[in-house]
């Protein structure tokens, strides 16, 4: 990562409300290249994360024909290998030689939790030593994989233990793919048909806000909904946004998955409290945006995420706001009761008003649904991870001593 200044020295006011001011970051900061890009890989090609046009450059690279790429992409998508000696329809000696110049990584999983009710939670360290989570929730007729984007958070949620935790870097396209390939090593689905699998939903919920790292979450889509890679339909991938209103609009028009929003509340007063990107991007301009998604239809609906604060935002007249705000657009809601974390000023809404707000909801022909806190337990439920990485000096990165780095 290049050196520089730390432009979130400022927290823990989020960067969008200082968008007026040369020293805050921009969109493109965020994506590869910029100085909030993830680190540089080491001497051997990491294939995990590459896309079949960059397999296929790099089977050029090394002498070989365009076809070995989508033999080996096979083999580390589809059938899940770790190993360049299981990839038998190659020859041995290609097989030796990516094993000299290539690696087929995955996280290192640092801690496995299963909690009481099923939920699955690991803690994974990254290459850089830096550590993310992931979860996944089994139900009884599908099993959600809830994946990172990020280590810690670009943004401040007030109500969200995520936010807490300083934003540390973009997670690249493989580290994000990685995170599905790991579970489904952990659940032994490889190579499993996509109607027989555990998972079967993968969800951007995780830590971090992945319309902040847009393109390698592009990347990482990609590669889950390829037929011959990890193979998930796009209505089994939703991405959840806070509300990054251009990058909403291309995600549309690129991605074409399913869209969920961490709405929250219906007064841009409060959602600036919230959710403080709001104030860069207020309601209006987030719900236009939301009525100009591709391929918006009753099948297609917008989820609405909305966490439920007890005398804070969860009054009838807050739900018959939200009816009023959602006019048009295909939408359902989900209703998530607060998930306490040691520090928060908020109070979880009591059942019966949770289900009178979606009564409201119901009552004019929108679906509302109440989230089921999952991993309670274990601290994997929504608003609820947090990783303990702290950002890495590029000097420990590099396996320097301190001494090197004052010398250099």
């Amino acid at each position: 990562m290049p050196r520089g200044p730390n432009p979130f020295a400022w927290r823990p006011r989020p960067p969008y409300i200082s968008a007026m001011t040369d020293s805050a970051p921009k969109l493109n900061d965020f994506l590869p290249g910029g100085p909030m890009a993830a680190p540089a890989a080491g001497s051997r090609t990491e294939l995990v994360g590459l896309t079949r046009a960059e397999l296929v450059r790099e089977m050029e690279r090394l002498g070989e024909k365009r076809f070995r790429a989508d033999q080996i992409f096979n083999w580390i998508y589809f059938r899940g290998v770790t190993d360049f000696a299981a990839m038998t329809d190659i020859s041995k000696a290609l097989r030796a030689r990516l094993a000299e110049t290539c690696s087929i990584g995955r996280p290192h999983v640092v801690t496995a939790q299963v909690s009481q009710d099923g939920t699955r939670k690991w803690l994974l360290r990254l290459a850089d030593g830096n550590e993310v989570e992931t979860v996944f929730i089994p139900e009884e007729e599908r099993g959600t994989l809830c994946v990172s984007s990020q280590v810690g958070c670009t943004l401040t949620c007030s109500f969200c233990h995520t936010g807490t935790q300083a934003w540390v870097r973009n997670l690249t396209a493989g580290e994000i793919a990685g995170q599905v390939m790991m579970a489904r090593d952990a659940l032994g689905e490889w190579p499993t048909p996509s109607d027989d699998r555990q998972i079967t939903n993968v969800v951007f919920m995780g830590m971090g806000e992945p319309l902040f790292n847009y393109d390698h979450v592009k990347a990482a889509v990609d590669l889950i909904k390829d037929e011959k890679g990890l193979n998930f339909s796009r209505r089994r991938v939703t991405l959840s946004t806070s509300g990054i209103v251009p990058e909403i609009r291309r995600a549309g028009a690129e991605m074409r998955v399913m869209l969920a929003i961490s709405l929250h509340a219906v007064r841009d007063a409060l959602r600036d409290e919230l959710v403080p990107v709001n104030r860069r991007w207020p309601l209006a301009a987030l719900l236009a945006a939301c009525r100009d998604y591709p391929s918006l239809s009753n099948a297609r609906r917008i989820t609405f995420e909305y966490v439920m604060l007890k005398g804070v935002n969860d009054s009838d007249a807050d739900a018959r706001e939200l009816l009023r705000l959602l006019e048009g657009i295909p939408s359902k809601i989900n209703l998530i009761p607060f998930n306490p974390w040691p520090g928060s000023r908020y109070e979880t809404s009591a059942p019966e008003r949770v289900q009178r707000f979606g009564e409201i909801i119901r009552s004019a022909g929108i679906m509302a649904t109440v989230r089921t806190p999952r991993g309670q337990d274990i601290a994997a439920a929504c608003g609820q991870l947090k990783s303990e990485s702290v950002r890495i000096p590029g000097w420990k990165r590099r396996g320097e001593t301190k001494e090197d780095h004052a010398r250099a």
